[in-house]
């Protein structure tokens, strides 16, 4: 089973979301305080098991609707996705990947995971 790993950092408070073999698999943004850090958990525990995909390595883009995950290719050339809500904002984001399939893989197991995952704070 997955989990959320809440973390302070030196400019607020962050959550990674880790499967069940303990890789990290999303990480958030920066919060502020914990309440919204909580928030944003809350968010992609909603928002990732229903979200669709668009898929933006390829020439024609099908726009999807929001809650969405967007894969792209960074400046580097890997494969990455970001979590969208229903609203647009960015939720969560991926490490960046070698292979599309990889990229792939790590959205189903974001999907798998973020909606049993129970949350842990260090």
């Amino acid at each position: 089973m997955g989990k959320f790993v809440i973390r302070k950092t030196n400019t607020g408070i962050k959550f990674d979301l880790k499967a069940g073999n303990g890789e990290v698999i999303a990480t958030s943004e920066v919060y502020e305080s914990e309440a919204a850090c909580r928030k944003g958990i809350e968010s992609v525990m909603k928002n990732a098991p229903i979200a669709n995909v668009e898929d933006q390595t390829v020439e024609e883009i099908v726009a999807a609707k929001c809650p969405k995950f967007e894969m792209y290719t960074d400046k580097a050339g890997e494969f990455r996705f970001r979590l969208k809500a229903t609203n647009g904002q960015i939720i969560a984001v991926s490490e960046g990947y070698k292979a599309k399939p990889s990229c792939e893989n790590g959205i189903a197991s974001v999907r798998k995971n973020a909606a049993e995952a129970e949350v842990v704070e260090i």
